[in-house]
């Protein structure tokens, strides 16, 4: 798998409110067999435990639990609570995993919980963590004994996007929406996708909740009040009844619809992306995915989708990265494939090892490099 593959939704007409544009993204039926409801943890810090000594701290506001149990009135979603604004108390919620198969007396239920975003997040805070494979000269012991550890990425929540909540709380929901692709100054800042209408009925709100990139924050913040959709018919001549009307209208809507598709969202759907399976649910699998961070790309994305036995989404949630997390991913990713040889990464980039050296510190890598590591780069 290295595409997504949106086959049976469609994108209606967007809605706007100042710099947010809110695209519905509709199915033509529900997907049989899986449905998602909601878990409020309530404000605070999650504290993950997702290995042998390690851990993904992050604010988790809530899960999501995947059930294909195929029995849909138990998998009625709950709602969401929000808040006016951050917390005063922090508490800390301890969960084990990122992704946990129920139980109820030992014995396995047909349900995941899964913290939703918080998978991508950790794969990414994940890429090459453990640090240089060969203990060159210039690699401090931090980096041969502890790698990336702590590793952190900043992030804003939906609530401190300009225009985010207004926008969730006025915008209409179409009866067949099973999803939304968030822009901010026209922008794509994330996408996400649910099986079933009643389940993104009630997840609507939690976009709120969620995580967004630096950039999106700032799309928001500065970027101008974006045009709204409207259908203009210039040719008029031949219509002479309702009909004709309402044909013309739907063809305005196909035409929006395609050019969205090929110019919007372009970038989500076009990349092959690097693939990691979290969980088989029976048909469905649940897979965390990371962009190939591609210097020439400045849009990418990192995120969570659960397919079924097609490869058809049945839900996605995306997080777009900032320039500098791409920078970071791209840099880490070549020193890997040079095994941490400073040298041979530097010819790779066509620059100088002393300028490497200098990248790895932007990058907030400085820790990785023995102090006067230029020196030894050179000599």
């Amino acid at each position: 798998m290295n595409k997504l593959e949106m086959t049976g939704l469609t994108a209606a007409p967007g809605q706007t409110w100042g710099g947010i544009r809110l695209v519905p993204l509709l199915r033509d039926k529900p997907v049989d067999g899986l449905r998602l409801r909601h878990e409020v943890y309530g404000p605070g810090y999650g504290a993950v435990e997702t290995g042998p000594r390690t851990s993904y701290l992050s604010y988790v506001p809530h899960g999501f639990v995947a059930d294909w149990s195929g029995d849909g009135s138990r998998s009625a979603t709950y709602g969401t609570q929000l808040g006016d604004g951050c917390p005063v108390t922090i508490p800390v919620r301890r969960h084990h995993r990122l992704a946990k198969r129920r139980s109820v007396k030992g014995v396995s239920e047909p349900r995941l919980r899964f913290l939703p975003l918080h998978l991508a997040l950790d794969g990414y805070l994940a890429l090459h963590f453990n640090g240089p494979s060969v203990v060159w000269d210039e690699w401090s012991q931090q980096a041969v004994r502890r790698g990336l550890s702590p590793r952190a990425e900043a992030a804003w929540a939906g609530w401190q996007v300009r225009g985010l909540a207004e926008a969730l709380r006025l915008f209409e929901i179409h009866p067949d929406q099973c999803g939304v692709l968030v822009y901010a100054a026209d922008s794509l800042a994330a996408a996400f996708v649910v099986p079933h209408p009643e389940d993104y009925r009630a997840l609507h709100p939690s976009l709120i909740e969620d995580l967004y990139g630096e950039l999106v924050h700032q799309y928001a913040f500065f970027g101008a009040a974006v045009p709204a959709f409207e259908a203009r018919i210039r040719d008029s001549r031949h219509l002479t009844t309702l009909a004709d009307l309402r044909a013309a209208a739907l063809a305005q809507e196909r035409s929006w619809t395609a050019a969205h598709t090929t110019l919007f969202a372009n970038r989500l759907l076009d990349p092959s992306y690097l693939y990691e399976r979290v969980y088989r649910m029976e048909s469905f699998v649940l897979w965390r995915f990371l962009p190939s961070f591609s210097r020439g790309e400045a849009e990418q994305h990192i995120g969570e989708v659960i397919t079924d036995h097609k490869g058809r989404v049945a839900y996605l949630k995306t997080f777009r990265l900032s320039e500098a997390q791409i920078r970071r991913g791209h840099l880490l990713n070549r020193l890997h494939d040079h095994d941490w040889h400073l040298g041979r990464t530097a010819q790779s980039l066509g620059t100088t090892e002393a300028d490497l050296v200098r990248r790895i510190r932007d990058a907030g890598f400085s820790s990785l490099l023995k102090h006067g590591a230029e020196r030894v780069a050179r000599s």
